[in-house]
C-alpha cells in the first residue's frame, strides 16, 4: 500500500472502477479501515483529480442504491442456511 495518500487515494479509486466494489471491500482488500477508503475516495480525489472522481462516486452512487437488495439477500442467506 502507498504511504502518499494522492498516490493510495489513486490506486483505490483505480481498485473500485475497475471492480465496481464497494468501500467495505476495497478496504479490506488493501487492509486499511474503511472510514480511511472513503475519506480517500470522496474526499481528497475530488481535489487530486477531478475525473477520476466523477467515475469512483458513480460506482458509490450506484452501491449506495443497491444496498437495501444486498442487505435483505444476506438476511435471507442468515436464516434460510444458505
Amino acid at each position: 500500500m502507498p504511504t502518499n495518500i494522492e498516490e493510495r487515494a489513486r490506486e483505490l479509486a483505480a481498485y473500485i472502477i475497475e471492480n465496481k466494489t464497494t468501500v467495505r471491500a476495497a478496504a479490506k482488500r488493501f487492509g486499511i479501515s474503511k472510514s480511511t477508503v472513503h475519506k480517500d475516495v470522496t474526499e481528497r480525489l475530488e481535489h487530486i483529480s477531478p475525473g477520476l472522481y466523477a467515475q469512483v462516486k458513480a460506482v458509490l452512487e450506484y452501491n449506495k442504491a443497491e444496498r437495501h437488495i444486498r442487505g435483505g439477500i444476506a438476511t435471507r442467506r442468515k436464516y434460510k442456511g444458505r
